[in-house]
């Protein structure tokens, strides 16, 4: 893996990792070429001073990314990754799945486990409560990711919704990720981790990363009815692979 240590490094690796999954057919690309847009927003926010501190956003975004990169080559080579990322990765070795579930697999692990970790490391030696501010301006960044994806949601099975209520998983599958309850579940995960005792961190990381693979399962395993019209949409899809993650990274 490359030397991370700015966010341009951060685009650079996300590339890399969209170009291979376009060579290889993998839609672990999807997850990539959609971060790699956020990160974007996120260098064009601290260029254009949106954040209160540029520096130190640049190094939680740094820190931020490298936990999912890291976590994509290791899984490559073979190498024990966390329950959340397992999941998420798995999933692209199943045909089923449609474009959307990749994405949110993808943002269940990065932003439900990681951003409260990479946001407790960033403030180390210093009050987590200086970051909120800025944690708070990042998320509105994610925000517009997650409503996106709705509206993606909607378009591709505009009745989807409807339908999930129906069968009582729409409180699970779609409120779980509005960003006001990720980013409230990943700020209070950071407070727990800047409070913790250094011996005892790597222990709430693993109970943590137990609590968010379950919500993985929501997205996997979401009943029949929705499964049979998850499988609708993905027969509907249209394109290769490789054209989906063109087109996400457009």
């Amino acid at each position: 893996m490359k030397t991370i240590t700015t966010i341009n490094d951060v685009i650079n690796v996300l590339e890399d990792i969209i170009q291979e999954s376009i060579q290889n057919e993998s839609p672990l690309g999807y997850f990539a070429a959609l971060y790699k847009k956020v990160t974007l927003k996120v260098k064009e926010g601290i260029e254009n001073n949106f954040f209160d501190d540029g520096p130190r956003m640049e190094k939680l975004d740094v820190i931020f990314a490298k936990r999912y990169i890291t976590a994509y080559y290791e899984y490559q080579n073979q190498q024990t990754v966390t329950v959340s990322w397992l999941k998420a990765f798995e999933l692209a070795e199943k045909f089923w799945p449609i474009v959307l579930q990749h994405l949110l697999i993808g943002m269940n692990a990065h932003i439900n486990l990681d951003l409260g970790i990479a946001a407790a490391e960033v403030s180390e030696g210093k009050p987590i409560e200086n970051l909120k501010n800025d944690f708070d301006k990042i998320n509105t960044i994610l925000s517009s990711l997650v409503a996106d994806i709705e509206n993606d949601l909607s378009d591709i099975w505009p009745f989807l919704k409807k339908i999930l209520k129906f069968t009582r998983k729409v409180d699970d599958f779609l409120v779980d990720f509005s960003m006001e309850i990720a980013r409230d579940g990943a700020w209070d995960f950071a407070v727990k981790l800047a409070n913790t005792k250094p011996s005892n961190v790597a222990n709430v990381i693993q109970k943590r990363d137990e609590s968010v693979a379950k919500i993985a399962s929501l997205i996997t395993d979401s009943g029949v009815i929705v499964s049979v019209i998850f499988g609708i949409i993905r027969l509907g899809e249209r394109g290769s692979i490789a054209k989906k993650i063109q087109d996400l990274n457009a």
